[in-house]
């Protein structure tokens, strides 16, 4: 996903005048960790979820599908019914606000890049500029101030792809080492679901930065809070019935659809290129949507997992996203989706959402408010 561009003052007057003129960085030291892995803690036990009993409700929860049958009082019963799924990145935390460019200049200090620094102006410049690509934003950093001087020309690409490992690597180790601030009201939010009774899932599975940086965040909120709530990783979208079914190795996809998968990936790509010219011609702030067909079948597989381990209803489970993504995956399911605008994303727009929101509490989002927006 392309990240919302934002207004600041250009490149070359946030850069000192000296730096441009440079001979390039130099690369004092360089150092190889290897990435942290955490696990994913499960919480069900799969021989009590996949219960005959409880089959035709999974089914119905994970296809949408409603038999017809059963009194009135019955549908109106699943009609209260209300879960709320989280996002992690954006919504429990502004992640991007808080660490990103740290990481960033983290990863250049440890690569002994003396003169590479980037300062909360220059890193929305390039933010904006780049519409969020951190391989871009690097392009054109060390465009303007100059290559390390030892790097041949025909290393740049695997210069970059190294900075983003560290860079990867000192954002994983900064969530894990400092407490990040919760966005004000987050605990109080799932507090009152918990109160009323609302199911609350948190969906690690498709965090833009991975389940290393997105499970510290969510153990962030605590062992009690996290106990009454249901954490989809990747893991547990795998052993939900929906991820076997559709991501399982029962079901294999035609010669045609791995065609028509790869001719929507060839389309988002250029999707990407024209919209990027068009919004550097007009000066605009966008953002797009690129994600491809695959990763989209696999936020899908993430909300329907968590529809199901809620025991609700998809149409009957609100999204609270703070991606275009996940809004776009949730449409394409006919779940409800509010935006939780973050930094990032505040000059984005979200035609497809039933709100925009701001902050968690009144007047903005709040279990009450959910329940007018969410259940059919």
């Amino acid at each position: 996903m392309r990240l919302a561009a934002f207004e600041s003052a250009p490149l070359s007057t946030i850069i000192p005048a000296t730096v441009y003129g440079g001979a390039g960085c130099r690369i004092l030291n360089s150092s190889n960790t290897k990435p942290l892995t955490l696990s994913s803690p499960s919480f069900y036990n799969n021989n009590n979820f996949y219960k005959t009993k409880h089959l035709n409700f999974k089914l119905n929860a994970a296809s949408n599908v409603s038999s017809g049958s059963g009194s009135d009082d019955s549908n109106k019963s699943i009609k209260q019914q209300l879960a709320v799924l989280l996002e992690v990145e954006g919504v429990l935390v502004d992640v991007h606000r808080e660490c990103h460019r740290e990481a960033f200049n983290l990863a250049f200090k440890n690569m002994g890049l003396d003169c590479a620094n980037w300062t909360e102006p220059i890193y929305l410049d390039l933010v904006r500029k780049c519409f969020g690509g951190e391989q871009e934003m690097l392009t054109l950093y060390f465009n303007k101030i100059g290559w390390p001087t030892s790097l041949p020309t025909n290393e740049k690409g695997g210069f970059i792809k190294r900075v983003l490992q560290d860079k990867q690597k000192a954002l994983e180790d900064l969530v894990k080492s400092k407490s990040l601030p919760l966005r004000p009201g987050a605990e109080e939010f799932i507090d009152e679901a918990h109160n009323e009774g609302v199911p609350v899932i948190v969906l690690a599975a498709y965090s833009r930065n991975g389940e290393n940086v997105a499970r510290p965040i969510i153990e962030g909120l605590g062992e009690d809070r996290t106990s009454k709530m249901k954490i989809v990783g990747e893991a547990e979208v795998k052993q939900s019935f929906y991820g076997q079914l559709v991501l399982g190795k029962g079901v294999a996809s035609s010669l045609d659809e791995q065609l028509l998968n790869e001719a929507r990936k060839a389309a988002s790509t250029e999707k990407q290129k024209i919209a990027k010219e068009v919004a550097s011609v007009l000066k605009l702030s966008v953002d797009l949507d690129t994600t491809s067909s695959e990763s989209m079948q696999k936020i899908v597989a993430a909300l329907r997992a968590g529809a199901e381990y809620a025991e609700v209803p998809v149409p009957n489970c609100v999204l609270v996203a703070g991606s275009l993504p996940g809004v776009a995956a949730a449409e394409q399911i006919g779940m409800p989706c509010v935006v939780l605008r973050s930094k990032l994303t505040s000059r984005a727009e979200f035609p497809s959402a039933k709100a925009v929101l701001d902050s968690f509490g009144a007047p903005d989002l709040t279990i009450s408010r959910l329940r007018r927006i969410g259940p059919a």
